[in-house]
């Protein structure tokens, strides 16, 4: 492949729409990461977070048609993990500081760059009430972000939902 050499690998990936659907909601799961630091979370939280927000995506990218085989590669985990977790992430960051109490407003002008994961929030909450995709974590963030919930009952109402079995991600 022309770009690769010794210090950049390519790989390809055929699901448009699963590399697409990956590489959005992603930002989404990071806010909710960057909130789960700015509440003092440790990262057996963030990990549940980035792992439950993995099925999410991966559910709603089965229900537009994509491989969910696409969320286990680099365009899905991958991507996911390092939004997460990176220090460059401006998702993460925004996300820590709303978790820290600021408002939205003050983050989006204080950060002076786009935070993709706000739109995306919002388009996703109503793309999973559409396809009636179960999307708690988004859900949570779209209303801690949108409609200005306190992310602590953000929290709990996600720690308090009726128990239920991980696999599958989708069906």
């Amino acid at each position: 492949m022309l770009f690769m050499n010794t210090y950049f690998r390519v790989y390809t990936n055929g699901d448009v729409l699963g590399v697409e659907v990956g590489g959005a909601l992603k930002n989404i799961i990071a806010l909710g990461a960057g909130i789960s630091d700015g509440l003092g979370y440790g990262d057996n939280a963030k990990s549940a977070l980035i792992t439950r927000g993995l099925a999410e995506i991966t559910r709603l990218g089965y229900a537009m048609g994509a491989d969910p085989l696409t969320f286990i590669g680099l365009a899905g985990v991958g991507d996911l993990v390092v939004t997460c977790t990176s220090i460059h992430s401006r998702n993460l960051r925004a996300g820590n500081l709303i978790g820290k109490g600021h408002k939205l407003d003050e983050v989006l002008n204080d950060m002076g760059m786009v935070v993709e994961g706000v739109r995306t929030a919002e388009a996703t909450f109503q793309l999973g009430k559409k396809l009636e995709v179960d999307m708690p974590i988004t859900n949570a963030i779209y209303e801690v972000v949108h409609n200005g919930h306190d992310p602590r009952d953000a929290v709990d109402a996600l720690m308090t939902r009726t128990g239920k079995d991980e696999v599958p991600a989708f069906s």
